[in-house]
């Protein structure tokens, strides 16, 4: 269960509560999301579930054009409200799950094998789900200053990510600012981390083949040593690169997959390398295609190993726009007290929700999903991971919340 407000500092007349009906109908939402998962652009269920909600409330979403996904006005006419001048505020969630078995063992596991919503998506997108709902309310009685966009997008976690889709897609057009959460299982249930500058790092995508004439190992002198070569490449490239670059840029190059040869008397023609490279900074991440290609290229020759190397572009780091962070800030003050906002820290997980922060002010904080003196680890991108369900309540007030606040300022 969440935290209780700071009595001292919560603004408890500001509207928009979570109605308690609501919350048990998007605990079931989110159980039903989490029992069916969906890759990346294959959302196809999740997209129609949303979708049905919403035009239940009265609402219009439309399907983006990639065919899943969703977008939805609330209030005024957006396109009007944005031509006046007035930009929207727009709330986003991701839909997709991760291709992760689902471990644990409770009544909403996953029933789609080797599937599993490992990254708080389904709580990301009942938590947009719900805001929107209550925003619905609060315009039907002429208390939502200015219209709100939802912005439901897939594929997330495929690089360079959905968001890009969903930009080309039309989902920022008039818009002036854009909110997001990601859940936290570090962070209590009813607390939210929040970083002006950059929250999360860049993260590309690595892939290095080595070749070579191959032959008996009792005669490794005729041959190109792949499997020591290779095994160099993963050692000595990211250590040099360590050497390379400023280390506060934190450039770090991590393999989670090397193969090579297939019978221990036989030399291999070719080995294979895949990982991710992750960089703190933006010049750093700039910078890393060149230095990572002669990094390899470097260590390779000296083993007289042929490099290819596919260098795939993912995404930049999320820079938290100060004036966004501030009203996360004020909005969850104004919802559970100053005490339930803690700084938090640069992570070196990668974010598609960068690419809207190429386009427009906005900031992502973090969501407490952790249960309240719970010490289990549950990290995401873990067939265990799971939340205490209070953090939907959480965060849809949060969200609504700051569309008020942002809403009074304009």
């Amino acid at each position: 269960m969440p935290c209780e407000a700071d009595p001292d500092t919560a603004q408890g007349e500001l509207p928009g509560a979570l109605p308690p009906g609501l919350r048990a109908e998007l605990i079931a939402f989110r159980r039903d999301l989490h029992m069916h998962p969906e890759l990346g652009n294959r959302e196809f269920r999740t997209t129609a579930a949303v979708r049905e909600r919403l035009e239940k409330a009265g609402l219009r979403p439309r399907t983006l054009t990639t065919g899943t996904g969703l977008v939805c006005d609330i209030g005024r006419d957006s396109a009007s409200y944005a031509a006046s001048g007035r930009p929207v505020l727009a709330l986003r969630a991701d839909l997709d799950a991760l291709p992760i078995p689902d471990t644990k063992t409770v009544p909403y596991r996953s029933t789609i094998p080797g599937m599993c919503h490992a990254c708080g998506h389904d709580v990301h997108t009942t938590v947009v789900l719900g805001a929107g709902l209550v925003l619905a309310g609060l315009a039907e009685q002429g208390l939502l200053p200015h219209p709100v966009r939802l912005i439901f997008q897939p594929a997330e976690e495929v690089l360079p990510g959905g968001a890009l889709d969903a930009i080309e897609s039309g989902a920022l057009d008039g818009v002036g600012r854009i909110l997001a959460v990601h859940c936290d299982p570090k962070v209590e249930v009813g607390r939210l981390g929040l970083r002006v500058g950059p929250i999360t790092s860049a993260c590309d995508r690595l892939e290095v083949t080595l070749s070579g004439p191959g032959g008996h190992t009792a005669r490794p002198h005729l041959t190109t040593d792949l499997v020591t070569a290779a095994a160099r490449v993963a050692t000595d490239v990211p250590a040099l690169l360590a050497r390379r670059i400023d280390t506060r840029m934190g450039l770090a190059v991590t393999w989670g997959r090397l193969e090579a040869g297939h019978a221990p008397n036989v030399i291999p023609q070719d080995a294979r390398l895949s990982g991710t490279v992750r960089c703190l900074d933006i010049q750093a991440w700039r910078d890393a295609p060149d230095m990572v290609h002669a990094a390899v290229d470097e260590v390779a020759g000296m083993h007289r190993a042929k490099s290819e190397i596919s260098y795939v572009r993912g995404v930049p780091p999320v820079m938290n726009d100060p004036e966004a962070t501030g009203l996360l800030r004020r909005a969850m003050t104004a919802r559970r007290g100053r005490y339930a906002v803690e700084d938090t820290e640069q992570s070196l997980g990668g974010e598609d929700f960068s690419w809207y922060l190429e386009h427009v002010p906005g900031a992502m904080a973090r969501l407490g999903v952790r249960p309240v003196g719970d010490t289990t680890r549950r990290d995401l991108h873990c067939g265990d991971f799971d939340v205490d369900e209070g953090a939907i309540e959480v965060g849809v007030e949060l969200f609504t919340a700051a569309a008020l606040l942002d809403g009074n300022r304009m």
